[in-house]
């Protein structure tokens, strides 16, 4: 499903971001990624939703070699990922129903498809009651809800989030965490960036860890 080789990438001659990363994630696995903050954890999942080029070895998304892929391609490709940020990235003067629906509206697709997804992804994170709010109005853990809502909406083969759980409480972390379980148990291959190392170790998945932009730990199953 993922796969790097002696993956190099720099932000400059003297700023390394990932250093001969070597990995292999398989079809519907839940791995953490973890590491102290400038790991590499953030460049590595920008560099899988290409948002980021490597500058040596080999990147394979879905068994195809993203380097070689022509540019117009690339959109296909990244709407069979979702992504979660940390910070919601949710747009205010929409509604929760709207914010989800971005990502069909994009495609054109029929108004009558539209309403049955976005309400079916929010019944899955418990939140279709809220399809008329508006995002300053809900909880974090709610935003962070709709967030994930939003990634799913194009039912993607991965999932892919950075630090979801970075700007929530013990308890709603456990829920997001819950949910994101719950999301993998339905088949996604599901990639979490955290610091959070307690998670980890509550949950004993597979873990890559980071180290200066190398893999310390983890990277073959």
């Amino acid at each position: 499903m993922i796969q790097l080789y002696h993956v190099h990438m720099d932000y400059g001659p003297d700023s390394p971001a990932l250093v001969d990363v070597t990995m292999r994630i398989g079809k519907a696995e839940f791995v953490f990624i973890t590491g102290a903050s400038g790991a590499g954890k953030t460049s590595l999942l920008r560099l899988i939703m290409l948002a980021e080029h490597c500058d040596a070895g080999q990147v394979l998304i879905f068994g195809r070699n993203v380097s070689r892929i022509r540019h117009s391609e690339i959109p296909s490709l990244r709407r069979r990922m979702g992504v979660v940020f940390q910070d919601f990235k949710l747009l205010p003067s929409r509604t929760v129903g709207e914010n989800v629906a971005i990502g069909l509206e994009v495609l054109g697709r029929p108004r009558r498809e539209i309403r049955s997804r976005t309400l079916e992804v929010l019944r899955l994170v418990g939140l279709e009651h809220k399809v008329r709010a508006y995002p300053p109005r809900l909880s974090g853990g709610e935003q962070q809800r709709v967030a994930i809502a939003r990634a799913l909406i194009n039912d993607p083969p991965i999932l892919l989030a950075d630090e979801p759980t970075g700007n929530l409480d013990a308890d709603l972390s456990q829920d997001i965490d819950s949910l994101l379980a719950d999301i993998n148990a339905r088949g996604t291959t599901v990639l979490v960036a955290t610091h959070d190392q307690g998670w980890v170790d509550r949950t004993q998945r597979r873990a890559i860890r980071l180290e200066r932009g190398r893999v310390a730990s983890g990277g073959i199953a």
